[in-house]
């Protein structure tokens, strides 16, 4: 039995198992199993793999999708330049980091019509500056959209405070990505700090969160009249792409 799962902390928002497991039933996969990894500290990852010598691959979740690329043996083109790992191919005696966030994220903007949002004229505004946000970065960058990054922490000519962000013209960016956890269940009476008053439906807001499938951001940023997308179509695609690696 090959076994697969996902290695992050904490787990219990995680859709992943479900997926794979309807996937191997539904495509008759008798020889693989899903399971989640809870990893507190990346530093227990090479006991993990000793525990569990039938792992095939992982995939990777917050907080560890930078933290995890010193264990790895080989990072592909694109993991190295997004600097940040959601996929890992374990073969004898290597581990391999790929990031396939940005396989996902790209292909799921690219299915917006054009009539909900375009990129036309407007820049982007990413909340967060972990793992899945220089994801984000590295698609909005290969499709030309100009963006900064907003942080309780910035750091850098790119990155901005929230303060800063509320007092940003809305007319500057058409497009906010939430790359955070917050609003994940069970925090879903949370939401990051945008400055709903002024948004309009020429704003699109994107939430990488899909548990709940609509965040307190997403319900917020509809009353406006903004055209909303979660995460999941992104989970699935990546999902594929994951598997395709890991077969």
């Amino acid at each position: 039995m090959q076994l697969y799962g996902l290695i992050g902390y904490p787990l219990g928002h995680s859709f992943s198992k479900k997926y794979f497991s309807e996937k191997f039933a539904r495509e008759g996969i008798d020889d693989a199993q899903f399971e989640l990894f809870p990893l507190p500290d990346i530093a227990g990852l090479p006991g993990l793999l000793s525990a569990h010598p039938s792992l095939r691959g992982l995939s990777v979740t917050i907080p560890h999708k930078q933290t995890v690329i010193p264990f790895l043996d080989v990072l592909d083109e694109t993991a190295q330049a997004v600097g940040a790992v959601n996929c890992i191919k374990i073969e004898p005696g290597q581990l391999r980091g790929y990031n396939t966030d940005v396989i996902g994220f790209e292909q799921s903007l690219a299915t917006i019509a054009p009539e909900q949002w375009t990129a036309d004229g407007g820049a982007a505004i990413v909340l967060g500056t972990g793992g899945a946000s220089r994801a984000v970065a590295y698609v909005l960058k290969k499709r030309g959209i100009p963006f900064r990054f907003v942080s309780r922490n910035p750091a850098g000519d790119n990155s901005m405070s929230y303060d800063d962000f509320h007092h940003l013209s809305t007319s500057q960016y058409s497009l906010i990505v939430n790359t955070t956890p917050v609003g994940t269940f069970p925090d879903a009476d949370n939401c990051p700090e945008v400055p709903f008053e002024r948004l309009t439906p020429k704003h699109l807001v994107y939430d990488l969160i899909y548990n709940p499938s609509e965040t307190l951001l997403l319900q917020r940023a509809r009353a406006q009249g903004c055209f909303v997308k979660n995460g999941l179509e992104m989970l699935h695609l990546q999902a594929e792409a994951n598997w395709r690696i890991w077969q």
